[in-house]
This record gives structure tokens, C-alpha cells and sequence, in this order.
């Protein structure tokens, strides 16, 4: 994500959200050129994960779009950088549909994108059913054979 001029928040477990400051457009490529990035590159450490520490890992990946906002929150000795919002929030329930190796991105960052999205070879996916709101339509640059550890 830094390598594409974003910037990692915080870390929450194994959620590691990016945030690019950027016009609609432009953070979108971004974001979606770091996912791109980090699913082609994460093979390699995936692999040594697995061989020195036995351990399976993999990458899916949520991207949206929308404004957030950052600064240090919890107790005074421990305070991190964090983001916070409805976009932060939807983007960390678009990895849930996610499977290794897959981008889950919203119909926002759809638009955004404008006439990129057919290089993109994204599917429209079943919708994210959100509460309180209508479905969020969703789409998925998906592998052909969707791989899953669970």
C-alpha cells in the first residue's frame, strides 16, 4: 500500500486497512493497483509462512471508497493511528467475501474508476446485505478456481 502512496492506520488482528488520501479516481486506482500488488506478491511469503512456521496464509482483499476520519485513539500509553467511518466499515466487511487470492470492491469504487473497470475483469458477486440500508452491490476480480482454507 505505501509503495502506491497509502498509508496503513492501524493493525486490527489479521486486518491490516490501507487509506489513500486522494481524489475519488485516484485513490481508487491506487487502492486497487496495492491489492493488485499484494495478491501477486504474497505467493512468496505465503509459501515461506507455510514452510518455516507451518502455518497456511493467504490474502483476500475489500476495497471502497469514501471519507474516513484518522487520528490516535486508545489508552494514552498505547495509542495507535486509526481511521474510522461507514467506509472503513464496509471495506472491512468486503474482505469477508473475499477468498484467497480475490479483491472484493464496492460499486463506488465501480464508478469511480469509470471506463478502467474492463481492464479490470471484475464479476458482479451476490450483493452485501448490510444493516439498516439497501444491499450493497459488490463485484470480484476472482480467480477461476476460488481457493479457501476453510
Amino acid at each position: 500500500a505505501v509503495a502506491n502512496e497509502g498509508e496503513v492506520p492501524s493493525v486490527h488482528n489479521d486486518a491490516l486497512p490501507a487509506s489513500f488520501h486522494a481524489d475519488g479516481r485516484e485513490s481508487a486506482e491506487r487502492a486497487v493497483k496495492a491489492g493488485q500488488v499484494i495478491q501477486r506478491d504474497f505467493g512468496t511469503m505465503g509459501e515461506k509462512w507455510k514452510t518455516e512456521y507451518g502455518l497456511p496464509a493467504a490474502v483476500g482483499l475489500g476495497v471502497h471508497l469514501g471519507e474516513a476520519v484518522f487520528g490516535m485513539a486508545g489508552p494514552p500509553d498505547k495509542q495507535q493511528f486509526v481511521a474510522l467511518g461507514d467506509c472503513v466499515s464496509i471495506a472491512v466487511r468486503l474482505v469477508h467475501p473475499a477468498r484467497t487470492g480475490e479483491i472484493v470492491i464496492s460499486l463506488d469504487v465501480m464508478k469511480a474508476l469509470g471506463a478502467v473497470v474492463q481492464t479490470l475483469g471484475a464479476s458482479e458477486l451476490p450483493p452485501l446485505e448490510l444493516s439498516n440500508r439497501d444491499p450493497l452491490p459488490i463485484y470480484g476480480m476472482v480467480l477461476e478456481t476460488r481457493l479457501d482454507f476453510t
